[in-house]
């Protein structure tokens, strides 16, 4: 089920009428109705695959109550592996059965050997890179004794599967989340009211920016060879808010369909393209997943603690495991490097930690410096998007041998000028509103404002309709991951 359907547009409100008005008075019947609501949220897609998130849960809620009980250090490492090889298990066999089959035979191929192994006919289940970390994550913790593991399992399963979040993060902490399963809910109208105002941006931003973007970068990069480079300049960059547009777009809507129902999810995109170098990019893109592999690849590695080899070895390989995470490709592990090629200058020359503050914090544009390097990290974010994007490396580097040609300073044969001015809204409102949680929260401190805010709101609405892509029917990015 979409965010941006019918389907969901009517399955929301019902939900979101039992569980204030007809479940309200108890908070274990909350529970149970969120779970049976992710249940059929997920299941809508191919009920088949909700056994996977059921068995899941139902591991690692075993495995965390064994590890609470236990102070055996060898039964404990036993029981944490039960939970890793379950769900790197899950996912090695739906995501990356093939992916090694074919990398196999073609190594043997290149010996000079025929291989030719049959591949299975596997569907790759939506999410599930996203629960299995979640889920993960809990009993890591749980056996680091950070948190207590919980007894409860129709919170723990509601936690597992909480729709709003379910197939494409934030990938939520036990620390954060799980507690708010098991307090009071009271409705509270300005949570709620701010909730709408985030998933109104976020379908902007999928409906809009995303899906109208997605349209001429299909045709960009189907076709590389047919283009200028200023053309496939154009099209690497519209694909970069493509994706910021469908993913953070679907985190704003998650995060405030959270909030619809009492709950706080993390932050997961702190406007990354206002970053000034790219280790400030990667603090702000995907939060959820940058933050859970410093804290359980990065760190326990020795993140930047040893020497120098250490320091860069870390480095590739939290890159390398990031980019595969997200795809059975190598052009996401070309990705992944290209990344970690650009982050080594920041950490050999300790400028990695050099921008923590909101850029222009004091003033209403940034500096001159700020803006050039706000420009750089993203014309060099929006290259590596090229291997994210690409079939193949091969496709890769002939659509950047495109672009660095002397067509680069032709005009584009592809020009899409509604688009660009739309993006360029989307810059302007996000830059306007940098120091808040999402582009439309508002600090309501005079009458007056109401006018405006609900103006605002009214031409968005009209721009989503007028402007929003609704028959072309583009299925979140990451849902593929």
């Amino acid at each position: 089920m979409l965010f941006n359907s019918i389907e969901f547009a009517i399955f929301l409100p019902v939900v979101f009428v039992l569980y204030w008005f007809v479940t309200n008075k108890s908070t274990g019947r909350q529970n149970v109705l969120l779970l049976i609501a992710s249940y059929f949220f997920y299941g809508w897609w191919d009920w088949r695959f909700l056994s996977l998130i059921a068995f899941s849960t139902l591991v690692d809620y075993l495995v965390g109550i064994q590890l609470g009980e236990s102070d055996n250090p060898k039964r404990r490492r036993i029981l944490l592996l039960v939970s890793i090889f379950v769900n790197i298990g899950f996912l090695v066999y739906f995501k990356y059965f093939n992916f090694f089959i074919d990398s196999f035979a073609e190594a043997f191929t290149l010996m000079g050997k025929n291989f030719a192994p049959n591949r299975l006919n596997i569907v790759l289940p939506v999410g599930i890179s996203f629960y299995t970390f979640q889920t993960l994550s809990y009993s890591i913790d749980v056996y680091r004794r950070k948190i207590e593991p919980t007894k409860k399992l129709i919170d723990f399963a509601a936690f597992v599967s909480f729709f709003p979040q379910l197939v494409a993060g934030p990938i939520e902490r036990a620390s954060n989340l799980l507690p708010q399963f098991s307090k009071e809910r009271i409705f509270d109208q300005a949570k709620a009211t701010d909730g709408m105002r985030q998933i109104l941006w976020g379908l902007f931003k999928k409906i809009v920016i995303a899906d109208n973007c997605a349209y001429y970068v299909n045709e960009i990069f189907s076709n590389p060879d047919q283009h200028s480079g200023s053309t496939l300049l154009l099209g690497a960059v519209l694909f970069a808010f493509q994706i910021y547009g469908d993913f953070s777009g679907y985190s704003d809507i998650a995060i405030g369909t959270a909030r619809l129902f009492g709950f706080d999810l993390m932050r997961n995109f702190a406007l990354p393209y206002f970053s000034r170098d790219i280790a400030e990019f990667w603090r702000r893109w995907h939060i959820s997943l940058s933050t859970w592999f410093r804290d359980y690849v990065y760190i326990p590695l020795g993140g930047s603690r040893g020497s120098l080899w250490q320091k860069v070895r870390n480095v590739f390989i939290i890159f390398l495991v990031s980019g595969f995470w997200h795809g059975a490709n190598w052009t996401f592990i070309a990705w992944g490097f290209i990344n970690a090629l650009f982050f080594i200058p920041l950490l050999l020359g300790k400028q990695n930690r050099k921008n923590i503050d909101q850029v222009a914090a004091n003033t209403i544009f940034p500096s001159l410096k700020e803006l050039l390097q706000m420009l750089f990290t993203f014309f060099i974010t929006t290259l590596a998007w090229v291997f994210f994007r690409a079939e193949s490396i091969k496709d890769a580097f002939i659509y950047l041998k495109g672009i660095f040609s002397t067509s680069l300073f032709k005009r584009p044969e592809i020009f899409p000028s509604e688009i660009l001015i739309l993006i360029t809204i989307l810059v302007i409102i996000e830059w306007i509103q940098r120091k808040k949680q999402h582009a439309l929260e508002v600090q309501v401190k005079y009458r007056f404002t109401r006018p405006v805010r609900w103006s605002l709101y009214t031409l968005i609405i009209l721009v989503i309709f007028l402007f929003g892509d609704f028959d072309s029917g583009y299925e979140f990015i990451y849902f593929q991951f």
